[in-house]
């Protein structure tokens, strides 16, 4: 399978590289998002690529978005991306791009978690408490929750962390009545997602959603939605409490890492073995087959 780390699209305007997104401007009113094969762990992007990454995390977006569509708006616009690229560009987007309307987004990250895991559980574990979210005592490593919870973040800037902020911040960077709604909604994606992941033997412990608004103020659902990369995938039937369970996504990339001893998390990063890749690469691919009961299209 062809892998691709960075596109080189010269048709359109460079909009900026993400992490592991390459935006162009389509227009004034709409962006060509290109998903390549680079990898973040740590928030530090990986030398080499886990090739067709980038088409699991699209194309499982593109499932998300259909699916959810009756909750909330999103950014899709139906525009093929290889109308818009010249043709000896088509290779670069095709099964890993989109064609979506230019929002503004906005600079808070709606998480929602189901299950205590990750910063989550260590916050609970000094506090008792998840983003001023107060739990009751007693709770394990990746207990479920009784009800799923909004615990936003603020957006960093590329290379830097997210952070972790209360509702009652969120309120006072964006307005109330704008939190209250997202919240909602993030609240009802997850509930609705998760009970459909549950059907395929899958846990969804916790996401991440990133909303925009358009030129009427219209909320709308954006990037991307319920991947490998913005949630934590559990199979069902290894799960258990008291633990980290296993799960479909860069686990094997950051279990290697932790093992490394000379490197401190921050960039350049270490070179990834060949192993390292393919297992990656295999928990993506079955990701997206047991979520969507179909194979990635390349």
């Amino acid at each position: 399978m062809n892998s691709l780390y960075q596109t080189t699209i010269r048709s359109l305007p460079l909009l900026g590289h993400g992490k592991v997104r390459d935006n162009y401007a389509v227009g004034d009113d709409k962006i060509l998002i290109v998903t390549t094969d680079r990898l973040s762990a740590f928030d530090v992007v990986m030398n080499e690529p886990i090739p067709g990454k980038g088409m699991v995390l699209n194309q499982m977006s593109d499932f998300w978005f259909e699916k959810l569509g009756h909750i909330v708006p999103n950014h899709l616009t139906g525009v093929a991306p290889e109308s818009v690229v010249a043709a000896d560009e088509v290779e670069q987007v095709k099964g890993r791009a989109v064609v979506a309307k230019r929002l503004k987004p906005i600079m808070v990250e709606a998480v929602v978690r189901g299950y205590l895991i990750g910063s989550g559980w260590k916050d609970y574990q000094a506090t008792g408490s998840v983003c001023g979210v107060q739990l009751p005592a007693g709770l394990r490593q990746a207990d479920k929750l009784a009800e799923p919870i909004f615990t936003p973040a603020a957006k960093a800037e590329l290379g830097e962390h997210d952070e972790n902020i209360s509702f009652a911040d969120m309120e006072q960077r964006i307005g109330a009545e704008l939190a209250e709604k997202i919240r909602s909604v993030s609240i009802a994606l997850y509930r609705t997602a998760a009970d459909y992941a549950a059907t395929r033997g899958i846990i969804i412990a916790d996401t991440k959603f990133e909303f925009g608004l358009d030129d009427n103020n219209v909320l709308h659902l954006m990037d991307e939605v319920l991947t490998a990369d913005s949630s934590r995938f559990w199979p069902a039937d290894s799960y258990a409490p008291d633990m980290s369970p296993p799960s479909f996504d860069k686990q094997f990339v950051r279990d290697y890492l932790e093992t490394l001893t000379g490197w401190n998390k921050t960039a350049p990063a270490p070179a990834l073995p060949a192993d390292v890749i393919s297992k990656t690469q295999a928990k993506y691919f079955e990701a997206i087959e047991r979520l969507t009961g179909e194979k990635v299209k390349v």
